[in-house]
């Protein structure tokens, strides 16, 4: 298993990775034991039907940013996946970007003019990437609407290539893992794994791990199928009650905690995934930078977090 990653700072402001309180979390987050580590750097268009992506100074990290949080982790001889990705201004998820693929005369106008610029976009930090020296790229993150445009998808990779020599994946969402057609040109077919492995009421270790045996049969054929290894790009499970049931849910702050749920959900992935041969690792969603100091404050928590939780010691 190649990938023994997290996803670090997703919503990252300017300037961030040289505070200290970043620095320190950053630090505690490779204390896991990690060989890999992501670092998304998300832009933004106006709505789910815009075709323009745009960067705001305010918000979005410049080279500056990126070059020091790739700095860090190299220097703890971590390798770094650079993650691209789009958010809607309006609140869409980015798999509901999409267009009419053509006009009355079969003229493909937006899909070409949102597409130009998406690959502006990749193309900007594939230059990134390859002159800091990361060692993979993230071409998109569930971009489920969009993976049916084969042919834009495939001048995109051509043109990536040009400009970066590292690895490549394609981070699509459970559950549409054989969509993007496309992923043949990629090295690894990566995945948002937030399957259903629990349930809203006493969910169990056991009960998960048989799941994800179900889970782990279905992706083997899958990766057979496409001819590639697969990486949960993303992967994770707050510590409240019922998320093992939807392990993508960030919105239901009423839940109660539960920090062995979580903790089971990290346990039972990794025993059954670490003994299939196709499957190449995990990058955990996801790590804040600004991530509490005390066993006080964890006790609290019901995010995505693990720090001083009883996950963090399932995933060391």
């Amino acid at each position: 298993m190649e990938f023994k990653g997290y996803t670090f700072g997703y919503g990252t402001k300017p300037g961030a990775y040289f505070t200290e309180e970043v620095i320190d979390s950053f630090n505690k987050c490779l204390d896991l034991g990690l060989n890999w580590v992501c670092i998304p750097v998300a832009l933004t268009q106006d709505t789910f039907a815009s075709t323009e992506i745009r960067f705001d100074y305010k918000t979005d990290l410049s080279y500056i940013d990126i070059e020091k949080a790739v700095s860090m982790a190299h220097a703890r001889n971590v390798k770094v996946c650079l993650k691209p990705m789009v958010n809607c201004a309006d609140g869409v998820w980015r798999a509901d970007i999409n267009f009419p693929d053509g006009n009355m005369i079969g003229v493909d106008t937006y899909w070409s003019k949102w597409f130009k610029s998406y690959t502006a976009f990749i193309l900007n930090y594939a230059m990134y990437a390859e002159k800091l020296g990361c060692e993979m790229l993230c071409l998109g993150c569930e971009m489920l609407s969009s993976e049916r445009k084969e042919k834009y998808w495939r001048e995109l990779i051509a043109q990536v290539k040009k400009v970066y020599t590292g690895k490549l994946v394609y981070n699509t969402n459970h559950g549409s893992e054989e969509n993007a057609k496309w992923v043949d040109e990629l090295d690894y077919l990566g995945t948002s794994a937030y399957f259903r492995v629990g349930e809203s009421e006493g969910a169990t270790l056991e009960g998960m791990i048989e799941k994800w045996e179900k889970v782990a049969d279905h992706l083997e054929e899958i990766s057979k199928r496409v001819g590639k290894k697969i990486i949960f790009m993303e992967i994770g499970c707050r510590s409240a009650k019922g998320c093992s049931a939807m392990p993508w849910d960030f919105a239901h702050r009423d839940l109660p905690r539960d920090e062995q749920e979580q903790a089971d959900f990290y346990e039972s992935v990794l025993k059954v995934m670490s003994k299939r041969d196709w499957f190449e690792g995990f990058f955990w969603w996801d790590w804040s930078t600004k991530v509490y100091k005390t066993k006080e404050e964890a006790d609290k928590d019901v995010n995505f977090n693990i720090h001083l939780k009883k996950a963090e010691e399932v995933v060391k």
